[in-house]
């Protein structure tokens, strides 16, 4: 039976001798090899990006506090109402 898990794939990568170094130090301190401290650190960098992206749960007390927090009017902003309220560079010019 084939294991799911098997890596099959691979991926080169092409750096300089100095980002070389510094991973294999980063690896070592981690004692890891650097194929393994590389592929771990981008799938945690690549969960970091995709995190907004993905379905997350909430347990009920959690769930109704998110809901009224979606729910409350939002807050007053002046200086960010007056910002919005300037003309920008993009605005045609007035007809005045």
């Amino acid at each position: 039976m084939p294991n799911p898990q098997a890596r099959s794939t691979k991926l080169d990568l092409r750096i300089t001798p100095e980002a070389k170094a510094r991973l294999a130090a980063a690896a070592r301190e981690r004692h890891q090899s650097v194929s393994q401290f590389v592929l771990s650190s981008a799938l945690e960098r690549a969960d970091e990006t995709l995190a907004d992206r993905q379905h997350f749960g909430l347990d009920a007390e959690r769930w109704n506090a998110f809901m009224a927090a979606l729910e409350m009017p939002p807050r007053a902003l002046p200086r960010l109402e007056r910002l919005l309220r300037e003309p920008t560079p993009f605005d045609p010019p007035d007809p005045a």
